[in-house]
């Protein structure tokens, strides 16, 4: 059954503009169980996995680890996890790091668009989708932020990617709101947050900033791409019909 379209645009009517705290409690009073939550254990992830856990302790929590992330980030998902006390699921590629580049080469570093594609597809975005269809998900709370990149700019705090029902709790947060989430909270930062990085992902493919940079995606993607496809590709229905909401 597919997500109805007229419960997604009442609750955008609903919530936009709303507190992040309001938002999730009201999908996931709605939708319970069927609701996940993703993290990339990055530099602003705590923001939204401290928030969700103080509403849905048991939510689960989806990691997408490529085999590529560095140590510190391995390290810092391993101290949230337990801090958190996270309902944490762990979901990689089918295709090991080893066996991917035997078969494809380093795809990050071929001069071809298709390539980081390919690479982004098989290591985020397949592992996601069966992350989303094994857990039975009709709904997705995601921490993006609409100041991140053009993409996100266009989102709206609730809209279908493809026909899973994607929540945008943190939409309008800027920087200095994260900032201040983690000072009143006294979160635990990324141990690489110190050293420059805005974000973090791949070791191979993400840089600390620096006064050169005026482009603030530069340090991502080795300034080819704002996007790694997870949050603009579509993702099928699996499902359940979605209750309606009322405005």
């Amino acid at each position: 059954m597919r997500w109805c379209t007229i419960s997604v645009r009442r609750f955008q009517r609903r919530f936009a503009g709303a507190p992040a705290a309001s938002i999730i409690e009201a999908a996931v009073s709605r939708l319970g169980s069927r609701a996940v939550v993703t993290t990339s254990f990055g530099t602003q992830s705590a923001v939204l996995l401290h928030m969700v856990r103080q509403i849905a302790p048991r939510i689960p929590v989806v990691w997408i680890d490529t085999g590529y992330l560095p140590p510190e980030t391995y390290q810092y998902a391993h101290r949230l996890s337990r801090e958190f006390d996270l309902n944490l699921h762990t979901y990689q590629s089918e295709l090991s790091p080893a066996r991917m580049e035997a078969l494809y080469g380093k795809l990050w570093e071929q001069d071809d668009p298709e390539a980081l594609d390919r690479y982004h597809q098989i290591r985020k975005v397949d592992p996601l989708h069966r992350a989303l269809r094994e857990l039975e998900a009709s709904a997705w709370i995601a921490g993006v932020r609409r100041s991140q990149t053009d993409h996100r700019r266009t989102l709206q705090v609730a809209q279908r990617q493809g026909q899973i029902c994607k929540i945008h709790p943190l939409l309008e947060w800027s920087d200095a709101d994260v900032a201040a989430y983690f000072d009143e909270h006294h979160l635990p930062r990324h141990p690489l947050s110190d050293q420059g990085y805005t974000h973090v992902g791949d070791a191979h493919l993400n840089r600390p900033a620096s006064g050169d940079d005026s482009d603030p995606h530069a340090t991502r993607f080795a300034g080819r791409a704002q996007e790694c496809g997870l949050h603009t590709t579509a993702v099928a229905d699996h499902r359940i019909e979605i209750p309606d909401w009322s405005p």
